[in-house]
């Protein structure tokens, strides 16, 4: 993929992947996990092996930063981001900083998925449905924060997603769809006593 990109000069900023010999390892590590083991942010270069044995030059940028806070794992740690395709980062905090702005997308699919209806069913079109469905929940729960929810102030609106939590619409949802329906949670039996 890496490869892929730079010959399209297609520019990338990803986290590499993992390869070579672990820390706790007699020879200490090896590959790209030697800068995992860092304890100062800076600058290399790194050469990717793929599966065929494919190789792909990188720039490597790593951040480090405290784990403060944390009784269970203190001290450094560093965050390792390769890049190429003609990009050239500016600074450590313009790298960490241009990745985490992905994390509204992996948020998005995260909510994606704790909407979702489960099923089993191969259908293409079905699925397609489920997910469709998913979608419309996520994107109505955006408008509502922005249009109902949303804080107007001079200068603009300050939405706060903690007052309505995506999980609670669902839960609201579930509660009136099972009233609609008549759905019990109790389930009658009959049975005889017997002496």
């Amino acid at each position: 993929m890496v490869r892929a990109l730079q010959a399209g000069r297609r520019p990338f900023l990803t986290p590499p992947p993992l390869r070579g010999r672990k820390r706790g390892h007699p020879k200490g590590p090896s590959g790209s996990r030697v800068f995992q083991t860092s304890k100062r942010s800076g600058w290399s270069r790194h050469t990717l092996t793929g599966g065929q044995g494919r190789r792909a030059r990188v720039g490597v940028c790593v951040k480090c930063r405290n784990r403060r806070g944390q009784r269970r794992r203190p001290g450094r740690e560093p965050l390792v981001y390769a890049y190429g395709g003609g990009l050239r980062p500016a600074s450590y905090r313009w790298v960490k900083g241009t990745y985490r702005s992905r994390s509204a997308i992996e948020a998005t699919y995260r909510q994606l998925g704790q909407a979702r209806i489960r099923s089993s069913r191969r259908g293409p079109l079905l699925r397609f449905v489920y997910v469709a469905v998913a979608l419309i929940l996520r994107n109505a729960w955006v408008w509502l924060h922005w249009q109902v929810l949303a804080e107007r102030r001079r200068g603009g609106r300050v939405v706060s997603t903690a007052r309505l939590a995506f999980r609670t619409l669902l839960l609201w949802l579930q509660h009136w769809a099972e009233q609609s329906l008549g759905v019990r949670d109790e389930v009658r039996v009959k049975y005889r006593m017997y002496e």
